[in-house]
């Protein structure tokens, strides 16, 4: 009974591990846990280097057609959050964003992609700012697989409509949360 129960249990993990291998997966070479002053916001008080981070995904799901990647702090107070960063029409053939792509006057990220207004009122990217004092905030950075390969939107379309249409188009999603304060 006990060699039946090591010998299922050793399947399971072994099986287990080998899914996960071939899920839908974000990385970065530039950011991990904590956010720093390369990623963070240079204005609203901040005078970080605002450069967005290196991102790259693997194991897409079958049928995507593009990708979307959104970067969110839910710990705004605003009561809405706050948008810092919205790419969509991103290749399907497209793997990763290299770092500070979301600089749109360095033209580094795909040639079709849309780097849509934040909610500081910009294109591209806008670094973490949150209000000194208030404590750590979690930046979610989520890549989306898309069963589309044009949203339809421009690069004036604000956070919710393209959330809207993210949510509508998406097949798998993956984060990395990062997390930041300012003393």
């Amino acid at each position: 009974m006990k060699k039946h129960f090591l010998i299922f249990a050793l399947i399971a993990t072994f099986s287990n591990s080998l899914s996960a291998q071939n899920t839908f997966t974000l990385t970065s070479e530039t950011i991990g846990g904590v956010t720093t002053k390369s990623e963070e916001f240079n204005g609203f008080g901040c005078t970080g280097k605002n450069e967005s981070p290196q991102l790259s995904w693997k194991n897409a799901p079958k049928g995507t057609k593009s990708f979307a990647i959104t970067m969110y702090d839910p710990d705004a107070p605003t009561g809405s959050g706050w948008w810092h960063w919205l790419v969509f029409d991103i290749p399907a053939n497209v793997n990763e964003l290299v770092a500070n792509a979301g600089n749109i006057n360095l033209n580094l990220a795909p040639k079709q992609a849309i780097q849509s207004i934040t909610d500081y009122g910009t294109h591209g990217y806008g670094g973490p700012c949150p209000p000194k004092g208030h404590g750590l905030h979690q930046y979610m950075i989520t890549v989306y697989a898309l069963k589309t390969d044009k949203l339809g939107l421009d690069k004036n379309t604000n956070a919710a409509i393209v959330g809207y249409y993210l949510n509508n188009n998406t097949l798998a999603k993956a984060s990395i949360v990062s997390y930041y304060k300012r003393n």
